[in-house]
């Protein structure tokens, strides 16, 4: 076994251990294809598992990440085997630095922000946090229009706010809330959820639209992404909001049911889907 094989084994046991309530990469992809996402959600997880799991050694581990990503994209050789397997795909797809350096810097964000007073203040986190990624899975599929950037960045931050209105018990445990203060006071947890989850179902649906721009093997991808992000907000509603409680769980059966509507979703003809969208 070589060096990037190796590599790209590390990824793809951080892809498979790490539980997710959305499909990272559907294994009906092209395997290079699913290497690619694999090595990129191995990135992301690295970076927040830095945020997280590191104490009071965040900041400086995550500065430290933060000159040894930078170095590999000026040509040095990188020692981390997440880099050693990305670098590959950063090469092939031609993915820009900063998408990168905007994940790490809102990890760093969180180690000096617990809460966040409104919307604007979030949305302004959600932007370094989540839009990144899916402008990185849009060059690994060869898009770069701008209009499916813009529509990709609701996407992701919509699945990121599906994301914290799950994790409201697990956040509070490291000392962060991702609830809108002005939300809380108003509405107590289960409105701040709630009102967290219905910001999250109107920023998903920009997904339609975005999936009648992608090419079908993409169209499959974003389909999921969409549709497990819905699944999570009904989970939620499911506990009536009451996530500082009960994390949810999106169940095995649901997600390959999803798998199947994503399927069938992304084999209709677009000019059906953009019927679909504009209807």
């Amino acid at each position: 076994m070589n060096e990037l094989q190796a590599a790209d084994r590390y990824c793809r046991l951080l892809t498979d251990t790490h539980y997710e309530n959305f499909t990272v990469a559907s294994g009906l992809l092209r395997p290079q294809v699913r290497t690619d996402l694999a090595r990129i959600y191995a990135f992301c997880r690295t970076t927040d598992d830095l945020g997280d799991e590191s104490g009071t050694d965040a900041t400086a581990r995550l500065a430290r990440w933060r000159d040894e990503v930078a170095a590999t994209f000026v040509g040095a050789p990188p020692v981390h085997p997440v880099l050693i397997a990305l670098r590959e795909t950063v090469r092939r797809c031609e993915l820009p630095e900063q998408p990168f350096l905007d994940l790490i810097e809102a990890n760093l964000q969180d180690q000096r922000v617990s809460s966040y007073e409104d919307w604007p203040q979030l949305r302004a986190y959600c932007t370094l946090s989540a839009a990144p990624v899916g402008r990185m899975v849009l060059r690994v599929f060869g898009m770069s229009n701008p209009l499916a950037a813009s529509l990709s960045d609701d996407v992701c931050i919509g699945l990121q706010l599906a994301n914290h209105a799950q994790d409201v018990q697990r956040d509070a445990g490291i000392g962060r809330s991702y609830l809108l203060q002005t939300d809380l006071r108003a509405h107590g947890v289960a409105g701040a959820v709630e009102a967290l989850v219905a910001r999250a179902r109107a920023l998903l649906a920009s997904g339609r639209a975005l999936e009648t721009m992608a090419p079908q093997p993409l169209r499959l991808q974003l389909s999921l992404y969409r549709l497990g992000g819905l699944a999570i907000c009904d989970a939620i509603a499911a506990l009536r909001y009451r996530t500082d409680r009960q994390r949810p769980q999106v169940s095995t059966s649901k997600k390959v049911a999803l798998l199947v509507r994503a399927v069938a979703e992304s084999l209709q003809p677009q000019r059906k889907m953009r019927d679909a969208t504009t209807a």
